[in-house]
């Protein structure tokens, strides 16, 4: 059984460290496995591609490559900072993930 992460798709995250440190962007997809995450605009890398029927042309193609999760931080809808993640039950006994920053904790989505 893999453990959860502190990042799923949708989410908004600022990126800690690295040569994109302090860019923000949409989590794109999650690698449980590898503990990575593509993020919108985030390590982009040039990839070489050959004519198909999606690029006719072909040629070299800019496209956002994984980020490893422990270099990413969740920003909080309420102050747009980024936060700690936490996890509780709420009045209907479902576990929701909430931001430690804030003092009203409200759910992130």
């Amino acid at each position: 059984m893999q453990k959860k992460l502190h990042i799923k798709k949708g989410d908004i995250v600022i990126v800690n460290s690295g040569n994109d440190k302090g860019k923000k962007g949409r989590v794109l997809s999650v690698n449980r496995e590898k503990n990575r995450a593509i993020v919108d605009g985030v390590n982009l890398v040039s990839k070489h591609t050959k004519p198909n029927a999606k690029y006719p042309e072909g040629g070299i193609i800019k496209q956002e490559a994984g980020i490893h999760i422990s270099n990413l931080n969740v920003v909080c809808p309420e102050t747009g900072k980024p936060t700690r993640i936490g996890r509780k039950f709420n009045d209907n006994g479902k576990l929701v993930r909430y931001s430690k920053k804030s003092k009203n904790q409200q759910e992130i989505k």
